[in-house]
C-alpha cells in the first residue's frame, strides 16, 4: 500500500492529546519503520505539506485546525543492547537498553525495573512515548532523562539524513534540549538508555520518604522505588483518561540564593531545592498555592485542586482558554514573589 493509500484525511486528533483538545490534522498517517517515515517525509515534500511529527501528546497544546501531515511515530521495541559494560567513572556495571521512539513511556519503565535495571524507576508514570522524553528532559524525584541518555537517533529534516547524537550533543538543560531548541528539526526514531545494574539508594524527596515511613521500608528497592512513584504520582495527579491534563504546567523556576535569601525572610515556608552551586530550584506549585490558584476554574479550564502545577481541561474549551488561564497565574506569582514561571508544554504544531 502507497503512503497515499494510508494518509487519513481530516484526522481528529482528540484522543491523541492528554488535554484532550478537539483538534483536525489535514492529513495523518501513523509510521511504524524507518523506512515508512522516509516515504512519508518524501511524499510531504513532493506535495507541498508541512511536515508536523506527534509524540504521545502529552506535552503539546494544540491548534484545532492543523495544515499539513501530522506523523506520528510508531516505531516499537526494547532490547538489552550490552551487559556488564564497565563504567569505571561511576564504579559500577551499567546496561544498554534500545528502546523504539513510539513505545509508551511508562511501560519502558516498567519494563526496566522487571530487569533490576536502574536509573529511570522515579521517572514512573510519566505519560507520553520515548521518542518525545529527551526532548523535553524529562524527570521526576532527581531522575531526568539527561542521567540515562546514551545517544539518540533521528531523522534531521534539514539533511534528509539520519543521524546520531551522543549525550553530549543532546544540549540537555533543565527541561530543555537541541531537539525542543529546533522544533521539528529532528525527528527521534530509538533511544539507547545506559541503565545501571545497582540502585542510587539515596531517597531525598519528602512525598517519598513519607510513603516508605508508612510503610515501614527502610532501605527500598528498585521496585519498591517504583511502587512508590506510581503511589504518590497517583494521589496528586489526575489521570488524563479520567481529566484533561498535560501534566507539570509549569518548570520549577531556579533562582540566585541571594534571591532565594530574600524570598525566604518573607516566606519562612518557601519550598525549595539545591540545584547547581549558588542556585535554588522553586517549588512552583507551592507559589501558585500561595496567590490562591489551587481548585480554580474558569470556563471551561482550571487549575488541579491537589496540585497547583497541574491545568486541567474539564472538556469542551480550547488552547485559547487555557493559555490565557496560564497567563492570569504568571501575572499572580510575578507580583507576589517577583518570579517569572515558564510553561512546559509546547505549542502544536512547532512552526
Amino acid at each position: 500500500m502507497s503512503i497515499e493509500q494510508k494518509l487519513q484525511k481530516n484526522y481528529s486528533l482528540q484522543t491523541s492529546n492528554t488535554l484532550g483538545f478537539s483538534a483536525f490534522a489535514e492529513y495523518f498517517l501513523a509510521v511504524r519503520s524507518e523506512a515508512e517515515l522516509v516515504a512519508a517525509i518524501d511524499y510531504a515534500q513532493q506535495n507541498d505539506l508541512a511536515v508536523r511529527v506527534l509524540g504521545g501528546g502529552s506535552n503539546v497544546l494544540m491548534a484545532p485546525q492543523i495544515d499539513g501531515l501530522v506523523i506520528r511515530i510508531d516505531i516499537m521495541g526494547k532490547k538489552v543492547l550490552h551487559e556488564g559494560v564497565a563504567n569505571r567513572a561511576l564504579a559500577t556495571e551499567v546496561v544498554d537498553i534500545v528502546v523504539g521512539g513510539g513505545e509508551n513511556w511508562h511501560e519502558t519503565v516498567e519494563w526496566s525495573v522487571a530487569q533490576s535495571l536502574s536509573g529511570m524507576e522515579t521517572m514512573a508514570l510519566i505519560p507520553g512515548r520515548v521518542g518525545a522524553a529527551p526532548v523535553q528532559n524529562i524527570g521526576a524525584y532527581g531522575q531526568e532523562m539527561k542521567d540515562i541518555v546514551f545517544k539518540v537517533r533521528a531523522y534531521q529534516l534539514e539533511t534528509g539524513r539520519f543521524v546520531e547524537l551522543f549525550n553530549d550533543d543532546c544540549g540537555f538543560a533543565y527541561r530543555d534540549s537541541v531537539f525542543k531548541q529546533s522544533p521539528g528539526q529532528f525527528i527521534i526514531t530509538e533511544v539507547v538508555l545506559r541503565l545501571s545494574c545497582h540502585q542510587d539508594e539515596s531517597i531525598r524527596y519528602a512525598a517519598l520518604q513519607s510513603y516508605f515511613r508508612d510503610q515501614g521500608i527502610s532501605q527500598p528497592d528498585i521496585k519498591q522505588i517504583f511502587n512508590a512513584v506510581c503511589a504518590v504520582r497517583r494521589s496528586k495527579l489526575p489521570d488524563p483518561e479520567l481529566l484533561g491534563n498535560a501534566g507539570s504546567f509549569f518548570k520549577n523556576p531556579v533562582i540566585t540564593q541571594t534571591q532565594f535569601d530574600q524570598l525566604k525572610l518573607q516566606w519562612p515556608g518557601l519550598v525549595a531545592y539545591p540545584e547547581n552551586k549558588g542556585f535554588m530550584k522553586l517549588a512552583a506549585g507551592w507559589l501558585i498555592d500561595q496567590c490562591d490558584w489551587k481548585g480554580k476554574r474558569v470556563g471551561h479550564v482550571g487549575v488541579y485542586e491537589k496540585q497547583a502545577l497541574v491545568l486541567v481541561h474539564f472538556g469542551g474549551g480550547d488552547r485559547t482558554e487555557l493559555l490565557a488561564l496560564a497567563s492570569d497565574i504568571q501575572a499572580s506569582v510575578l507580583a507576589t514573589f517577583s518570579v517569572e514561571l515558564e510553561m512546559e508544554p509546547q505549542l502544536f504544531p512547532f512552526v
